[in-house]
């Protein structure tokens, strides 16, 4: 799959967040690289979480979520797939971003897949 298309992947899975959960984000840039260069990783969330902004926080470089793309095209059999995961890697890094932990994401996807 093309960049462009993967990016189109993406956009659709922010537009797919609920629209509160939308709004709500803010000093957060979206990026799609090939590969991630430490590892096996999907997704990655680099910043300060929200739950940790205070006073004296304007004027701050945006936090960054990137989405990696090799790694998720092999994971899909297919394009349907691969919409549905990139979707789940989404929703987990902006989870990150409110300030869920690891362990607390885990929980929430759980919680989340049942209710499918």
């Amino acid at each position: 799959m093309t960049e462009e298309n993967f990016e189109k992947l993406v956009a659709g899975a922010i537009d797919s967040l609920p629209e509160n959960i939308q709004k709500k984000m803010d000093n957060v840039e979206i990026v799609v690289e090939q590969g991630s260069p430490n590892g096996p990783y999907l997704g990655l969330y680099q910043g300060v979480p929200k739950t940790s902004w205070g006073r004296g926080f304007g004027m701050r470089l945006p936090d960054k979520i990137t989405i990696f793309q090799a790694p998720l095209e092999r994971m899909a059999r297919s394009e349907a797939e691969l919409k549905e995961i990139v979707k789940n890697v989404v929703w987990h890094e902006v989870a990150h971003h409110f300030g869920f932990s690891e362990k607390a994401v885990r929980e929430l996807e759980n919680k989340r897949n049942k209710n499918k």
